[in-house]
């Protein structure tokens, strides 16, 4: 009689350890988390490092940081699906490609490491060959944004299987924190590419809004609908936010000197990128709206939301842009005073003045309001696909 007994306890426990694991997040999430941390910490120091040192060695430790983001990436998902495709066990949320088997989004992540990877050589030749440049769009540049977009697009896709495939709540719970995270980093990184139209002083310009009228709304409203928290929108936010503010104070405690001229301005420590944007203004009134709205047709909720957000965010960051520029705005908490070294003491900018008046304003903000809409509704429309996935 022992026996069975025995085996039953041992089965039950067996069972609460499945349970166990089921319902916690596995350890090649929090590695593609820390991997996309990496990453997007890596490209907002970058920035910092041509403000306040210039462009140095490939191997400063920026570029470190960036790249580490490939290597975690393409060596964890590389190993998840060489381990399924050697174990050779047919399973429901697994996919086959030229007979490797894995989820889907361990093939987009690996996809995004190797092509991060494969940019960094060719951005060392790329230097070489054309010279030390400052600018964001050149062939080597794209591949390794296309890389890490690919990393965190395929981090989204495999948490959403599993939070689509999780029956209890609290499996649910713990997959919505890296969820929130990367989805959080993952605006930390789209807005650093929109950096050129955000300095405080183009805030007062159509050209600004219209460009963070292209993607950010999409971003928001994929997350909305793929997580489904009710307050998905002002947590993402939140998150780009607290990542903002924590370089604003950090960065400055370190020192630099300018290596690599025009040096125009003494700078003794790291120059921070910026006051974050005021979305979580829109995104609270995003995430209020798609609670009331959400039953109704996908093309009326995105245009009220497109319009809900872009006016929101007009009406908090317009006046908040002219706070930025006055003396009170001068200090370690708003850093409004912080530039870059080859940043003329004659600039607009430096001399806390807007740039010119643009010729087209009432044109380029009809297209922000145009936009917008069309934003929502790509978002809308990822989010059902992620809603629906199951490998």
């Amino acid at each position: 009689m022992a026996t069975p007994t025995l085996t039953a306890t041992s089965r039950a426990l067996d069972v609460t350890r499945d349970r166990a694991a089921s319902a916690s997040v596995p350890w090649y999430i929090w590695t593609a988390v820390l991997a996309v941390f990496s990453g997007v910490l890596g490209g907002h120091w970058d920035i910092s490092w041509h403000n306040s040192i210039g462009r140095d060695s490939f191997w400063s430790p920026p570029h470190i940081a960036i790249y580490l983001m490939g290597v975690l990436a393409g060596i964890t998902f590389g190993y998840l699906i060489l381990r399924n495709t050697i174990a050779g066990r047919e399973r429901d949320d697994h996919v086959r490609i030229w007979g490797l088997r894995g989820p889907l989004g361990a093939f987009i992540a690996a996809w995004g490491g190797v092509a991060m990877i494969t940019s960094a050589p060719f951005d060392n030749w790329w230097h070489e060959a054309y010279g030390l440049d400052v600018k964001i769009v050149s062939p080597p540049h794209v591949l390794l944004i296309m890389g890490g977009f690919g990393v965190i697009l395929g981090t989204i896709v495999l948490i959403q299987t599993r939070l689509n495939r999780s029956a209890s709540d609290e499996a649910r719970r713990q997959l919505l924190v890296p969820y929130f995270l990367v989805a959080g980093l993952a605006l930390v990184d789209l807005l650093l590419l929109q950096m050129e139209w955000t300095w405080p002083s183009l805030q007062h310009t159509a050209a600004m809004y219209r460009a963070l009228a292209v993607l950010v709304p999409a971003l928001l409203a994929t997350v909305a609908l793929g997580s489904g928290h009710r307050w998905a929108c002002t947590i993402v936010a939140a998150i780009y936010s607290v990542f903002l503010l924590a370089l604003q104070w950090i960065l400055p405690l370190f020192p630099a000197e300018p290596k690599l001229g025009p040096v125009y301005r003494e700078v003794t420590h790291f120059i921070p990128n910026g006051f974050p944007l005021m979305l979580i203004a829109p995104a609270l009134a995003l995430d209020l709206l798609f609670r009331r709205w959400r039953d109704r047709s996908p093309w009326l909720l995105a245009a009220a939301a497109g319009v809900t957000y872009l006016v929101v965010f007009l009406v908090v960051q317009w006046p908040f842009s002219d706070f930025l520029h006055l003396p009170i705005a001068r200090n370690w908490f708003f850093g409004a005073h912080y530039f870059g070294a080859s940043i003329p003491p004659t600039h607009y900018a430096a001399q806390f003045q807007y740039a010119p008046a643009e010729a087209a304003f009432w044109t380029r903000m009809a297209m922000a309001f145009a936009f917008a809409p069309l934003s929502v509704r790509a978002g809308l429309a990822l989010g059902t696909w992620l809603q629906r996935l199951q490998r």
